[in-house]
């Protein structure tokens, strides 16, 4: 049984495919934390050492201060 397929039925399997594809897609990648929304201290301390950044940031003070400390003893 030979049917004929106008174009509108092909567009509207083509935007229905597409959205099942979509669908799959989203739940297999997961997006970047967004740093506001993690709270736990301990959290921002595993993942800034994942992504190789210093947390919590120090002062330029800061630093000379323990250095000196570290001099003393």
């Amino acid at each position: 049984m030979n049917q004929e397929r106008s174009r509108a039925w092909r567009r509207f399997k083509t935007k229905m495919k597409a959205k099942r594809d979509s669908k799959s897609q989203k739940s297999k990648e997961k997006p970047e934390k967004n740093w506001k929304l993690m709270y736990i201290r301990s959290e921002k301390l595993v993942r800034a050492k994942k992504l190789g950044i210093d947390y919590p940031i120090k002062t330029a003070r800061q630093i000379l201060d323990n250095e000196q400390s570290l001099e003393d003893k």
